[in-house]
């Protein structure tokens, strides 16, 4: 879910009649927004970005979001927090924390929470360990103004496993001594086409990948996050009878409920077996290609990078001009 379109920066205000469609909207599904509804930050928006003319194009844009969420009655709003390709990580991290206190002092933004997204450590993001997200909130002033959002997949990149109930214990507990669980807001529930460690966000269905079922069951048996929104970004594409790729939104409400009834399963029993094995079986083929190229940039990365001097470089032009 999007507050407008993610892709451009140009978008139209949101109307009136948009707003009275989405409040009774919720109202006929007795959904209520404030405390299901997390919507989506732009993928353009970089708050980390030193340069001044970008810097205020994501921050408009990105206060025009929170304003949007504020108008209907949504109260978390998640984004990625940036990337410090243009400037250091120390110096992106204070332009993040300064752009959200500016934001969170705007009266046209309401009270609506800035939920910090958990990246992939991918590159320069900022965001892949705890310790950035940590680093973010320590120079919010407004603490109740900010959150964060755990995304399975992106943490299981990063390093932080939650494959077992003692590895999901510690990396909850890890969290909860670097940030806080009290920050803790909502979910993004994905599994891992890529293993651990390897800083790549491909997302996976849920059981089909390197994070496995049991990495669900360790989660959806936690009574502490129970009410906390949980937000489903897995591949719904599927073939048709042509063998044509086609989306098939059907896979989200399976997945659903295959989460749902997680809860209070027996891991030692045939059902969940069963349930795993077929998962893992589905999954296979994408898991062994995307290892295998995980394993080929690990194998490149280790290789010794050959130093030529100057005087290497003369030598080898004399031995071809001779």
């Amino acid at each position: 879910m999007f507050m407008k379109n993610h892709r451009k920066w140009d978008a139209r205000d949101i109307s009136p009649e948009h707003i009275h469609f989405f409040v009774k909207w919720c109202q006929d599904h007795n959904i209520i927004a404030a405390d299901c509804c997390l919507p989506h930050g732009s993928y353009l928006v970089n708050l980390a970005h030193p340069d001044p003319a970008r810097k205020k194009q994501a921050y408009d844009s990105f206060c025009n979001d929170l304003n949007r969420c504020h108008k209907l009655g949504i109260r978390l709003y998640n984004f990625h927090p940036g990337n410090s390709s243009a400037t250091t990580r120390e110096d992106g991290i204070i332009a993040i924390a300064e752009n959200l206190n500016q934001a969170h002092a705007d009266p046209t933004t309401g009270k609506v929470v800035t939920v910090l997204e958990t990246m992939a450590s991918v590159g320069n993001t900022i965001g892949g360990t705890f310790t950035d997200i940590a680093a973010i909130i320590k120079l919010v002033k407004d603490k109740s103004r900010v959150g964060v959002c755990l995304d399975t997949c992106h943490v299981f990149a990063a390093g932080y496993d939650l494959r077992t109930p003692e590895a999901y214990a510690k990396t909850m507990d890890r969290f909860d001594k670097e940030i806080g669980l009290e920050y803790l807001k909502a979910f993004h529930v994905n599994d891992s086409k890529a293993p651990i460690f390897s800083h790549r966000d491909v997302h996976a269905r849920i059981g089909t990948g390197y994070l496995g079922l049991q990495a669900f069951h360790n989660l959806m048996n936690d009574e502490r996050f129970y009410g906390l929104p949980m937000v489903l970004e897995t591949p719904c594409d599927a073939l048709d009878a042509n063998g044509k790729k086609v989306e098939d939104k059907g896979i989200w409400a399976r997945e659903i409920k295959m989460l749902e009834s997680l809860v209070g399963m027996d891991v030692g029993s045939d059902e969940f077996k069963a349930l795993d094995a077929r998962l893992q079986l589905e999954g296979a083929a994408e898991r062994e290609r995307i290892g295998d190229q995980v394993e080929r940039k690990a194998t490149k990365d280790a290789k010794p990078k050959r130093r030529i001097s100057k005087k290497t470089v003369d030598s080898e032009d004399d031995d071809e001009e001779g």
